[in-house]
């Protein structure tokens, strides 16, 4: 597995796991995302992201099989989706897979994708 190491010219090399339809790719420091679980509103760091989900960093993720609400602020505008938690570790954070996002919403994604892998 490639977690986000750098190749020697310094570029990210995108995480692969062979259950996943869509690399993700390390997120710029500082990405900041909101969501939303059991009426609780939280701000959380992004770890690694890509068309099917994202990894939140967060000390008391949600159970696997929670669905949270987020929102995403990337350069081409907002990004709304709901997720379902597939992975989740205390103290460290969450993985999560994209259930439910607007078309508009994953356009914005993938062009932010995009100028991430040049």
């Amino acid at each position: 597995m490639l977690a986000g190491r750098n190749l020697a010219g310094g570029k990210p090399v995108p995480s692969t796991n062979d259950l996943r339809r869509y690399p993700r790719t390390p997120s710029p420091q500082g990405t900041l995302l909101a969501w939303q679980y059991s009426g609780k509103k939280l701000v959380s760091s992004l770890g690694n992201l890509g068309l099917g989900g994202l990894y939140i960093r967060t000390p008391e993720p949600p159970p696997p099989g929670s669905f949270i609400q987020l929102l995403l602020d990337v350069p081409a505008g907002e990004v709304r989706a709901r997720a379902l938690v597939q992975r989740s570790k205390p103290k460290d954070g969450m993985g999560v897979k994209f259930v439910a996002m607007q078309h508009e919403d994953r356009g914005r994604l993938a062009q932010w994708l995009n100028t991430l892998s040049v």
